[in-house]
């Protein structure tokens, strides 16, 4: 069994963790402030989003320099003194590797803008065609996905925001470049890696086509081979290493993560995270379709099971909003649901991540004007939904679940001044709930969900059944009861969880007879009528 299988990993979002110069904004000295309280959860790695030199259009995912710390957040000393510190405490950084696109602030993309064709090919630059873009392809934060510089009289990919254009892995010079980065962070003794939009990095032949310009790039045709050599190249085969995967296929999945492809340890897919979305539009509101849910965990849990695959399994990051406001409840239910939702993802076949506050319960922001919100994406659509014919108040209520920024609002650490996370002005705004939603005031609750999940840390330790158990989810005769089991040498862990505020009838083909490893409240054992918002597992 390789170690992660038995790891979980905790991401930090750097900027709203925890600040320690009262400048508003988290730091690399936060986190080492904090990382006994990360020791404490049990983590086993810490994945730092992106805390490289950046203009911060899109919060540090548009990079200008790979190899230097941003002065916002410290220095290299800092940075060299947190990965000290951890590997002491027995954890392993994982830094945030952005490379399918550099910031337009790079160095190689302003000598692209000079005209220097070196470095014009190390982005992708085309001709338009009849006056216009090459082609109609739209940017994943709304915009057209092709910029136009009028000196050179071409234009440029981006498939996110304009300020992040694309890198070129076609030539092999950008391939060198980018090797060299991690090299560079692995003998600083980082031990490991996550690749932000990993499955685009390779596009098509031919540049053609309409509409959202990901679909023609995902899991493109040189994509296996890119990651190959860059495994190889630098030596990172044995390290913990995750790709970030937009709307990528199982297969690929199975590719990118069997030992035999020589790729990644695991990979993030989100069509889990999709089930909400009306007609597959993110900014379109629905009730979360569980039975979709259910299938789709399913399908992906006993695929990449019997394939070989293996899976980072979350529900949070700072892409998202909080799942307990998206999949649970923020009332009476609140700290019940929240520990549902964690046993769920902590007992499945694959690498747990926690996502900073997950742990605590942590909400959305339930920001009331478009004033508060940071993020480009959000501010993009909240203009297009107007465009669409939404009022202010329908725009905003969309943004209240959808917004990324839900996901990015400072760790809750006290029930004091902006929660404890700064001295200063926050650099966005934080719930009304920080009162008592708190890491200080969890800690001192046994029942908190802080403690809960500490719990769930250790049952992955303590039972390999839970790191390599096979698994086969189970019909309950109730869309909103989701069942699975796991099975190792003989023995068998059921766990049952309800994603329901109601009472809720279960049927099993049989009701397992034996110990609840846990259960998120006394008595949540119950084999025909499942509380609301439920969880336990019995081990036999």
């Amino acid at each position: 069994m390789s170690n992660f299988q038995s790891s979980v990993v905790y991401q930090i979002y750097v900027k709203s963790f925890y600040d320690s110069n009262g400048d508003g904004i988290g730091d690399l000295n936060g986190i080492r402030e904090k990382l006994p309280y990360l020791r404490k959860l049990g983590v086993d790695d810490i994945w730092i989003t992106p805390f490289f030199p950046s203009p911060m259009h899109d919060n540090g995912y548009d990079v200008s320099d790979y190899t230097a710390v941003n002065p916002m957040f410290g220095t290299m000393e800092d940075c060299e003194a947190l990965i000290a510190e951890a590997d002491a405490l027995g954890m392993g950084l994982m830094f945030d590797m952005v490379f399918n696109h550099t910031s337009w602030d790079h160095a190689w993309f302003r000598k692209a803008l000079e005209g220097d064709p070196e470095y014009m090919d190390y982005y992708i630059f085309r001709d338009g065609v009849d006056g216009r873009a090459p082609t109609d392809w739209i940017a994943s934060f709304g915009d057209p996905a092709w910029e136009y510089v009028p000196s050179l009289n071409k234009w440029y990919l981006h498939l996110f925001d304009k300020s992040q254009p694309d890198l070129n892995w076609e030539n092999p010079k950008v391939r060198e470049e980018l090797k060299n980065v991690i090299r560079f962070w692995k003998a600083k003794g980082v031990r490991g890696f996550r690749f932000d939009v990993l499955n685009l990095i390779s596009k098509p032949e031919r540049f053609e086509g309409e509409g959202a310009g990901h679909r023609y790039c995902k899991d493109g045709r040189h994509v296996h081979e890119f990651i190959r050599e860059l495994v190889a190249d630098t030596g990172i085969e044995t390290m913990v290493t995750v790709g970030e995967m937009a709307s990528t296929t199982l297969d690929n999945c199975v590719r990118y993560t069997n030992p035999q492809s020589h790729e990644l340890s695991m990979c993030f897919n989100f069509h889990h995270l999709k089930v909400d979305y009306k007609d597959g539009d993110k900014w379109a509101l629905m009730e979360p379709d569980l039975v979709k849910l259910r299938d789709l965990f399913r399908e992906w849990q006993e695929e990449m099971a019997r394939q070989g695959g293996w899976s980072a399994v979350f529900w949070c990051n700072h892409d998202q909003p909080r799942i307990v406001s998206r999949f649970g409840d923020e009332g009476a239910y609140w700290k019940r649901s929240a520990k549902m939702l964690g046993t769920f993802v902590h007992l499945l076949r694959g690498t747990p991540y926690i996502y900073q506050g997950e742990e605590l319960g942590m909400t959305n922001a339930h920001f009331q004007s478009i004033e508060e919100y940071r993020d480009v994406e959000a501010i993009n659509y909240y203009h297009i939904l107007l465009d669409r014919g939404a009022t202010e108040e329908q725009a905003l209520a969309v943004l209240a679940q959808r917004a990324r920024d839900n996901g990015r609002t400072p760790m809750q650490w006290t029930a004091g001044d902006n929660a404890g996370f700064t001295t200063g002005t926050p650099w966005i705004g934080l719930p009304e709930n920080r009162a008592f939603l708190n890491a200080e005031a969890e800690e001192a609750d046994p029942d908190s969900i802080l403690h809960y999940y500490r719990n769930l840390v250790q049952l992955r330790k303590d039972h390999p059944i839970i790191a390599r158990g096979d698994i086969r989810f189970l019909d309950t005769g109730n869309g909103k009861i989701l069942a699975y089991e796991r099975t190792l040498e003989g023995r068998k862990l059921t766990v049952v969880c309800s994603f329901s505020g109601q009472p809720e009838a279960l049927r099993l083909e049989s009701s397992p007879a034996g110990e609840a490893l846990v259960e998120n409240f006394p008595g949540a054992v119950n084999w025909e009528t499942v509380e609301p918002y439920a969880a336990f597992a019995v081990l036999e």
